[in-house]
């Protein structure tokens, strides 16, 4: 009597509705907290447990509800097409059920997975409609919510504008009701709209503050993308090292998180949570056995083969587990080495990039000073110095140029390394080409009582296509390295053809002196990058390193190869092979001179006016006495937003337009310039890499580039150029 009395309470609870649904929204409470603490299998769990009584129960409602929670967990362990199925089951159960709010919220969930998709228009119509039920239920958390996830979709069709648009509605709604993750979410994705569109002040006022917002308040992946778009912001301005220190912020968050789910989305994790749910069945199965062992004798024959059966399925559950172990072991350690390899190439990625920042960093630091250094050395020598001060001011220049070509060399090494260096071919006579490097050379030669030999194979013909500034700057290096070793000696250079296979020619280039030769140990590590033969070499000869580096890396670009013999005290011979298109063409053309080559008395320079934009007041300085020295009359301003305006009230020949400058750089007031002004010449005067920005210089609509520091002959040359093409144009209109 007892034992009935006690099911039929027990009975009468579990079809209790209330009850009913407290088991239900407790499982669906878990399942929430376990995806924030990422136990995505136990969070797994408590929906199906959730789900199945909600099925069993004919709670349609909360099952829509389950169908909607396990589609946003799909999508956070990427399982979209499985995350498509349980959100459209979702949203057809709530449309019977009419239930508009989380008709909402699903299709908020279906348009985040074709987010994740990358079908954007797709995720943009559920936004819409999410959107919709959002408002007519005044729901503005999820409202400002669909607002930010639309201005994202917009920002990866490039439609800046319209991304502007929501990611404001989206944070004015999240401030207004103080909804700090969406605030701090729409902050940082401002931020990184406002770089694109190229205000850097604003992108970095907007990502700081969501920053800060998300740092306050631990949200991990806010955090994580804040600190890469900072990042990106900071290099924009100039600020290489806060753009350094954002990443390396990034890239630990970001090796904190991918580990956390990774530890927590593991075959061992899956195996671990399959046993112990098939160990809690069994021990159910074994409860509900005994219970029915209560009822009747056969009940009680029943369970012991039951629990016999049981028995035998766990020992082939845990030989399962066991020969599966063994089978997933290798694949664990695949799982693992890979995960190992995708750190090791963001932290390699990472280093690169910091690499490329920090010489960026280098490169305009020094330039800045040493234009300086060389303008203010020229001056000083050109203005009658007393005889004792010449040497110094002649050593003084002397340090500068060696700085500079220092810098450069550690520039293209870095392009090399980076394979940012391009192949450009063009007909040239290689014949000529090195005869003229060989004159250019022939000075240097004979001030240490060198003879060059030059020789070229009768058979071989001269016209080649292929990259002439490639192997002229190989040459000049290897013929350069021979004259610094080599005294009262003589150099050979040699061409001759190795190989045809119809038009191409495999050639051999040498370069052999008598010179003082490379000790056979030192031979191996001649082409490595800040090698020399000796500390006693590198202080009696000087030199970076570098060249044989350049050259070995510009070589295997031209898709060759470069070898090395020579013998301590007798001399050295290098030689290459490289593949080489002959061309009918009897003679290369030769390009237009770049610089002014006529009679500057012709030109009238009385009118003219040159706008000099400089916030350097040294670097002011020195151009101004350069441009005073060539008759040239200029204006200073020290910022771009001033030259603009300056621009538009005189009537400039010409712009010289420094890059980094308070305010807006050069770059964005050239573009403001082109608006209104598409013919006035704006030389880009600039400490930057050139090689790296001149896309940015091309389409900001510069005339031409002067890096700094610049000789002053190519400067002036440059000016009359210019000023000449100006006359011509107006005398033939």
């Amino acid at each position: 009597m007892l034992l009935s009395y006690s099911l039929y309470a027990q009975n009468t609870v579990e079809n209790d509705p209330e009850v009913i649904q407290n088991n239900i929204d407790y499982r669906i409470t878990q399942a929430k907290s376990d995806i924030e603490n990422y136990d995505y299998y136990e969070a797994q769990k408590k929906l199906d447990e959730a789900l199945e009584i909600a099925k069993k129960t004919n709670y349609k409602k909360s099952e829509g509800i389950i169908y909607s929670m396990k589609a946003e967990l799909l999508l956070v362990i990427e399982k979209e097409e499985n995350a498509i199925k349980s959100i459209i089951k979702a949203i057809e159960i709530q449309s019977i059920t009419n239930d508009n709010i989380n008709i909402g919220k699903s299709r908020k969930i279906y348009g985040d997975i074709y987010l994740s998709k990358k079908d954007y228009y797709q995720a943009l119509d559920q936004y819409t409609a999410a959107k919709t039920k959002f408002q007519e239920e005044e729901l503005n958390e999820n409202l400002s919510d669909v607002l930010l996830c639309e201005g994202k979709a917009y920002m990866s069709l490039n439609n800046f504008r319209k991304a502007r648009v929501h990611n404001e509605q989206a944070i004015a709604l999240a401030k207004r009701h103080n909804y700090l993750k969406t605030q701090s979410n729409g902050l940082v994705n401002h931020g990184k709209i406002y770089s694109i569109l190229g205000d850097n002040e604003k992108a970095l006022e907007f990502a700081s503050e969501g920053v800060q917002i998300a740092k306050e308040n631990n949200f991990a992946n806010i955090l994580n993308e804040g600190y890469l778009i900072l990042s990106e912001i900071n290099q924009n301005v100039g600020d290489y090292k806060l753009s350094n220190d954002y990443l390396k912020a990034h890239i630990k968050i970001s090796d904190s998180l991918r580990a956390v789910k990774h530890a927590h989305l593991s075959p061992e994790k899956q195996i671990e949570f399959l046993m112990t749910d098939k160990i809690e069945e069994n021990k159910k199965q074994a409860e509900e056995l005994q219970e029915a062992n209560n009822k009747n004798d056969l009940s009680t024959l029943i369970s012991i083969l039951s629990v016999a059966l049981i028995t035998i399925l766990s020992l082939l559950t845990l030989s399962l587990y066991k020969n599966n172990n063994i089978r997933l072991k290798t694949n664990n350690m695949l799982h693992k080495k890979n995960g190992e390899l995708i750190i090791a190439k963001e932290k390699a990625e990472l280093a690169s990039k910091t690499k490329a920042n920090f010489l960026s960093t280098v490169t305009h630091e020094l330039r800045t000073p040493l234009y300086a250094v060389t303008g203010l050395s020229n001056m000083l020598l050109e203005e009658n110095p007393k005889p004792e001060q010449i040497q110094h001011l002649k050593s003084l220049k002397f340090s500068g140029d060696y700085l500079l070509t220092f810098i450069n060399d550690i520039l293209q090494i870095n392009k090399i390394e980076a394979n940012k260096v391009e192949i450009e071919p063009e007909s040239f006579n290689l014949k000529k080409k090195i005869t003229n490097i060989v004159l250019a050379l022939d000075n240097s030669a004979k001030d240490n009582n060198i003879q060059i030999h030059f020789e070229y194979d009768a058979d071989l013909p001269e016209n080649f296509i292929a990259d002439q500034l490639k192997i002229s700057q190989i040459l000049i290096n290897l013929v350069g390295n021979s004259i610094k070793f080599t005294k009262d000696g003589d150099i050979w250079i040699r061409v001759y053809k190795i190989d045809q296979i119809d038009n191409t020619y495999s050639l051999r280039f040498e370069v052999e002196d008598n010179g003082i030769g490379i000790s056979q140990e030192k031979q191996d590590n001649m082409f490595e990058s800040f090698s020399q033969g000796s500390i006693q070499i590198n202080r009696k000869y000087g030199g970076t390193g570098l060249g044989l580096s350049i050259v070995k890396g510009l070589i295997e670009i031209l898709k060759g190869d470069i070898y090395l013999k020579s013998e301590l005290g007798k001399g050295t011979t290098f030689y290459f092979e490289i593949p080489l298109e002959y061309t009918s063409v009897q003679e290369a053309k030769e390009k237009v001179p770049t610089y002014f080559s006529g009679d500057t008395s012709e030109l009238d320079l009385n009118n003219v006016k040159i706008l000099v934009v400089e916030d350097n007041k040294i670097n002011q300085m020195i151009t101004k006495k350069i441009l005073t020295k060539m008759n040239l009359k200029c204006d200073i301003i020290d910022n771009g937003e001033d030259a603009v305006e300056m621009i538009k009230a005189n009537d400039y020949n010409i712009i010289l337009m420094d890059i980094h400058m308070p305010g807006i750089s050069g770059i964005e007031a050239t573009k403001i310039v082109r608006s209104f002004d598409k013919e006035l010449t704006i030389f880009a005067l600039t400490a930057v890499t050139i090689e790296d920005k001149m896309h940015e210089f091309e389409e900001a609509g510069f005339t031409d580039i002067i890096p700094k520091p610049f000789k002053q002959e190519e400067f002036e040359k440059k000016l009359y150029n210019a000023l000449s093409s100006k006359k011509n144009s107006s005398t033939s209109a």
